[in-house]
């Protein structure tokens, strides 16, 4: 895949790849197309490879990352760092599209139940990934969870892993995957079901 945008003449001073991600959507949202050079530079595989992994074909997969990246460079002034991380705002972004994609073409991919759950978790209310009231109730809940539950939970979310893919990364059973996965979920419906009651 090709490196996107044209160079600049002129960017911020300073060695590029030592300026944080931050750093790189500010520089972005003040024009400097050498700034999205270095992002896609920095996160092209990792946005291909889960891009591959939700649409199944590499050729799709490309033109999705190209769009997405082109949709960041035109809307990097919208990142709130109190949102999360570039990664992560990344990713979901990234993942939304790419459901939204396979909806629209019908498209049935085999999912696990708890991939269906966190869709229907993190998804209502609103068509920018990251930037909906649901999504932040879920990433405050999220943030009251044990830690061994929400990070199985987060790297199913977010990097659209699989238990299998999951419990590698982890070095885990893939069993005590599946059951921190639902033990985090139920915690998650009981605290959104909660706030939804006025109980918080």
């Amino acid at each position: 895949m090709s490196r996107l945008g044209p160079s600049s003449p002129s960017g911020p001073p300073g060695p590029r790849s030592e300026r944080s991600d931050v750093e790189l959507l500010a520089a972005m949202a003040c024009g400097d197309t050498d700034s999205l050079g270095d992002l896609h530079d920095r996160y092209v595989g990792l946005l291909l490879a889960t891009a591959i992994r939700i649409l199944g074909n590499r050729r799709e997969a490309e033109d999705l990352v190209h769009d997405v990246l082109m949709e960041v460079w035109q809307k990097c002034a919208d990142y709130d760092p109190e949102r999360g991380s570039v990664r992560t705002w990344l990713l979901v972004r990234l993942r939304s599209r790419a459901l939204d994609r396979c909806r629209r073409a019908g498209r049935f991919r085999v999912e696990t139940l708890e991939e269906r759950d966190l869709d229907d978790l993190g998804q209502a209310g609103g068509d920018e990934p990251g930037q909906s009231l649901d999504h932040d109730r879920v990433r405050r809940a999220l943030l009251e969870l044990p830690a061994a539950q929400r990070q199985v939970l987060e790297l199913a979310y977010f990097e659209g892993l699989s238990a299998t893919e999951i419990a590698e990364r982890l070095a885990v059973p893939v069993g005590t995957v599946k059951s921190r996965t639902a033990a985090g979920l139920a915690k998650l419906r009981a605290a959104l079901h909660a706030e939804d009651r006025g109980d918080r």
